[in-house]
């Protein structure tokens, strides 16, 4: 269970997330994290968040947010909320660090998600470096076990359940 203070050290894809806030500190209102992404590190997925609003506020530097088909450009200062439904992505294209406030509203079980995201990226499953099919099939299960929270939209959901029953049905855990 993560709690406000720890780090998630997502180094082989690119990022590092201190939890700010849980759901359990927030009542349930909210799951807020600090990121700090290396250069030239890519988002997850183009995916929705079907129930919650996701915002991201640049803290330092310049970082890429893909919105219903557009890229658009946010520098210090900067804020933008994603509403439920709308597809989306990010990422750090610069050659510098960014650092960026994340938050998801309403908390739901986002904390277990990043939590398994973090599992699959230290027992080396994830890494920028390379995307094998074990990946590809992880992330499937990781995402289809959090469909509340997260549906992807390329690839497509329905392809995401299909890899997923596969890992499910070979025996992989998360």
């Amino acid at each position: 269970m993560l709690r406000a203070g720890d780090i998630l050290d997502l180094s082989p894809i690119g990022a590092k997330f201190l939890i700010k806030k849980t759901a359990a500190e927030t009542g349930g209102r909210s799951f807020e994290m600090e990121w700090e992404l290396a250069p030239e590190t890519g988002g997850t997925p183009i995916h929705v968040h079907p129930h919650a609003t996701e915002t991201y506020e640049v803290l330092e530097g310049k970082f890429e947010v893909y919105v219903d088909g557009v890229w658009r450009t946010l520098s210090a200062g900067e804020r933008l909320g994603v509403e439920p439904g709308a597809p989306h992505t990010f990422r750090n294209s610069s050659a510098d660090v960014v650092r960026v406030y994340n938050t998801h509203e309403p908390a739901m079980r986002f904390d277990q998600y990043f939590e398994g995201l973090g599992t699959l990226t230290n027992r080396g499953i994830l890494s920028a470096r390379r995307i094998t099919p074990k990946a590809i099939v992880h992330l499937a299960m990781l995402m289809t076990s959090h469909e509340d929270e997260i549906i992807s939209v390329k690839p497509p959901h329905l392809l995401m359940r299909i890899f997923g029953r596969i890992g499910r049905s070979l025996g992989y855990r998360i």
